[in-house]
């Protein structure tokens, strides 16, 4: 059972890792992302703050899978 929850964990991180980076990159390229002045916006920061988020998530999974084999 500990393997199983290891594999999920993981499989959790990779896809966090791969996804939100590729999603966030079509984020800064939006119109929405910079105002008239190139100044980034709610759009961006709030897209911003959950990339951040989900790789922190991806980074404390990794971490409780390795874990789990120790």
């Amino acid at each position: 059972m500990l393997v199983f929850a290891a594999v999920v964990l993981f499989l959790g991180a990779v896809f966090n890792v791969i996804t939100w980076p590729r999603f966030f990159q079509r984020v800064a390229n939006d119109t929405r992302a910079r105002d008239a002045a190139g100044k980034p916006t709610t759009f961006y920061t709030v897209h911003l703050v959950l990339l951040l988020v989900a790789l922190a998530i991806a980074v404390a999974s990794i971490l409780a899978g390795i874990l789990l084999f120790v």
